[in-house]
């Protein structure tokens, strides 16, 4: 399908709150700083509504203290309407599909769903970000993980919430898009659709963060590779319906100062995981994924839904830089939006 750039216009614009200064900015701060960029909506961080909520009511808060939680949600709706900003997306909501029967694992996921439910009602958002869990706990049956997520769809269906299933490049048992596509047509409910990531799609299949190169090394060398590369950008283009995507999360990454060990470390996060902390800058601005290349890909779905600045930008060090000028870094994140469309137009 050609990308006319004349379509490109009707794209709506979002930025992920966890992406700009830190969980102890203010979140009036980033609010303003997201909307005076020109943004249109936000991805709300849970990390920042627990952060605000512990601000507002003057003491540390339990992740599931969920009557406090939903109070402090109802403000955030409020300062979202006052600077124009829709609420989007509740997000990064993680490990939830994949626990055993009966473990007490999965009965905190549900816990956790039915909780997050009702901060979805307070703050006013249709749709809930899943991570493909990461816990090495998971059963690996897709099937399994499909029943879980089928649950989830289910309390989520009676409030006419959506569930929008991301892919993470170093999860335990879906880290590719065909992975989480082939559990959301498993789940079949109209509910679910996919979150796709620039980052995620082109850290998972092109890069490498254990490599020298920072490439996936495989016989064949980087001809091999980029064209891989492009078959699988091709199958998502002609495979997916535009309906089941639900976002499109947009980030850049540096290359890594020095190779990454390739062992999960002392919280057992893979090396991908660690990369993506802090190492996800804006589009053109240090990076080296083939970032177009996905986006083009997904707008030729026929997508023009949300696209969300989703960036953890610690400095190409990697040293976890604070950007104390929210306000210039998110005016660069939108000319860095404004570029990639560009680039992605066919005419």
């Amino acid at each position: 399908m050609t990308v006319s750039r004349s379509s490109l216009s009707l794209v709506p614009t979002c930025y992920a709150t966890v992406s700009i200064g830190t969980p102890n900015t203010p979140l009036t701060q980033k609010l303003k700083a997201i909307a005076d960029a020109g943004f249109q909506g936000i991805e709300l961080g849970f990390p920042d509504l627990l952060s605000f909520a512990s601000q507002t009511y003057n003491k540390d808060l339990d992740a599931q203290d969920f009557d406090t939680l939903c109070d402090a949600g109802r403000k955030v709706k409020n300062m979202c309407e006052e600077v124009a900003l829709k609420t989007v997306m509740l997000q990064p909501f993680s490990n939830f599909e994949g626990w055993p029967q009966d473990s007490e694992g999965r009965e905190d996921a549900f816990r956790r769903a039915k909780g997050w439910v009702r901060i979805m009602q307070t703050v006013g958002t249709d749709m809930l970000q899943v991570g493909s869990t990461d816990s090495p706990h998971a059963l690996s049956s897709l099937d399994y993980l499909a029943s879980d997520l089928r649950e989830l769809c289910d309390l989520l269906s009676p409030h006419k919430f959506r569930l929008a299933y991301e892919n993470w490049c170093w999860a335990t048992h879906a880290p590719d898009w065909k992975d989480v596509w082939e559990i959301v047509q498993k789940v079949d409910r109209p509910n679910i659709g996919l979150c796709l990531d620039t980052f995620q799609t082109a850290g998972g299949e092109w890069a490498d963060p254990t490599t020298a190169s920072g490439l996936i090394e495989r016989e064949g060398g980087k001809e091999y590779l980029d064209k891989q590369f492009k078959t699988s950008l091709q199958i998502l283009a002609k495979t997916i319906p535009k309906d089941k995507i639900y976002i499109l999360q947009i980030s850049d990454a540096y290359k890594p100062p020095k190779p990454l060990d390739a062992k999960p470390d002392e919280q057992g996060l893979r090396p991908r995981g660690r990369w993506s902390s802090c190492l996800r800058p804006v589009p053109f601005d240090g990076g080296y994924l083939p970032v177009t290349e996905v986006a083009k890909a997904v707008l030729e779905t026929g997508f023009r839904g949300w696209f969300s600045m989703e960036v953890f930008d610690g400095g190409p060090d990697g040293e976890d830089k604070e950007w104390k000028d929210i306000g210039a870094y998110a005016k660069k994140a939108m000319k860095a939006h404004e570029r990639l469309l560009e680039e992605a137009a066919d005419s």
